[in-house]
């Protein structure tokens, strides 16, 4: 008789069992029944999978397909697409599983938000991506407005994207930005009064780029800072590679009133010299220095012609152990190694003109002149008297 109420009680408690598993189960997850969620997230990764499908054959024969025209420009912009094409079944998968739980009240407004955002992320990501194979197209833009100017625009677009697409997505969320950025006015009036030497440095690079300066690769000189090749004109600095390779960033207001010297616009480069010639050199021997030093520099094609720049050599002084005679020229190329190469066959040559004229190069001295000897007889010693003993 005592089992009999033991065992309706044991059946009593495993309904009651079966009913909370069944309970948890259709109200898991905010009331969202478990078996939904875990179809849902199967939806998921199963965009996933077509994901790697699409990028492994897709994406794959797309890049094959523009390897083969004869431009870049499709290249490049494919591979900067991919990453943001890639994305787009990941956005896929989260709207097709949300659509299936079918989310009510507020987390059906969050999720739509949710995903609002991420497809808003997707476009403008695509066309921040797009920007620089797109700035590449409009090389040509670069014979109307210098280099620098160019990448200034394309950058200034890029940040407006971001900016606009930021603007976007807190609107998608209810964020107002037009309040949002009257109330930044204030602070940013006193930022501004902090950020002087920013906004000074953002109008000396335009500066400098308004007047087409120098460029990037160019090598330039800025009395007192530094001497070096340019790498890239930024919106606050430059930045400077020295020749032992240390980068310097160079403030652009610094840049816009100091004076710089742009070596690599030189169409030739100067050699100036004074030779020096001993003071017994004859009238006759300077005059065949002169001119062998003349021939050289008008045969030789490693020098521009007097018709195209000055070109001097001549007795230009008398100094105080030498003879001075000054050669004024300019070389054709520019590159320094060759410019160095050109001076050191230019050396050489000067040393022969000298001594095939048989005189020789001056160097530092002193000459002691004395105006008169003493006589040519020795100078006859008298002994002092001895003294007498008392």
């Amino acid at each position: 008789m005592s089992d009999a109420p033991n065992l309706t009680s044991l059946t009593t408690n495993s309904e009651s069992f079966i009913a909370e598993v069944k309970n948890i189960w259709q109200h898991g997850f905010m009331g969202i029944d478990v078996g939904n969620i875990i179809i849902a997230i199967a939806i998921f990764f199963g965009f996933l999978v077509i994901r790697g499908i699409f990028s492994k054959y897709v994406l794959y024969r797309l890049n094959k397909l523009t390897e083969k025209s004869q431009t870049k420009a499709d290249d490049q912009i494919v591979n900067a697409l991919i990453p943001p094409i890639k994305f787009i079944p990941i956005v896929l998968g989260f709207f097709f599983a949300g659509q299936y739980l079918d989310f009510s009240g507020d987390l059906d407004i969050i999720y739509g938000n949710f995903i609002r955002s991420l497809i808003a992320f997707t476009i403008f990501w695509s066309l921040h991506r797009a920007i620089e194979p797109i700035s590449h197209m409009f090389r040509r833009l670069e014979t109307i407005l210098s280099r620098p100017m160019v990448i200034w625009i394309f950058k200034f677009i890029r940040f407006l994207i971001i900016f606009i697409g930021g603007a976007v997505i807190l609107e998608i969320w209810g964020i107002e930005v037009g309040p949002l950025l009257a109330g930044l006015g204030l602070f940013g009036a006193a930022v501004a009064l902090g950020a002087q030497d920013l906004f000074k440095n953002l109008i000396g690079g335009l500066t400098v780029i308004a007047e087409k300066r120098f460029h990037p690769g160019e090598w330039i000189k800025v009395d007192g800072v530094v001497e070096g090749t340019v790498e890239e004109i930024g919106f606050r600095s430059t930045r400077i590679i020295r020749f032992d390779k240390a980068p310097v960033q160079v403030p652009n207001a610094q840049l816009s009133d100091a004076a710089v010297t742009n070596f690599s616009r030189m169409s030739h480069r100067r050699i100036y010299w004074m030779i020096g010639v001993t003071y017994d050199t004859s009238t006759d021997q300077l005059k065949e220095v002169r001119d062998g030093i003349m021939n050289y520099i008008q045969s030789c094609d490693d020098f521009a012609k007097e018709d195209a720049l000055p070109t001097f050599v001549r007795v230009d002084s008398f100094n105080a152990s030498s003879i001075d005679l000054m050669v004024y020229c300019f070389t054709k190329t520019t590159v320094w190694a060759e410019y160095l190469e050109a001076k050191e066959k230019f050396a050489f040559e000067i040393k022969r003109v000298v001594e095939g004229a048989g005189t020789s190069f001056a160097f530092p001295s002193q000459s002691l002149y004395v105006e008169s000897w003493p006589g040519d007889t020795a100078e006859i010693f008298n002994p002092p008297p001895a003294k007498k003993k008392a």
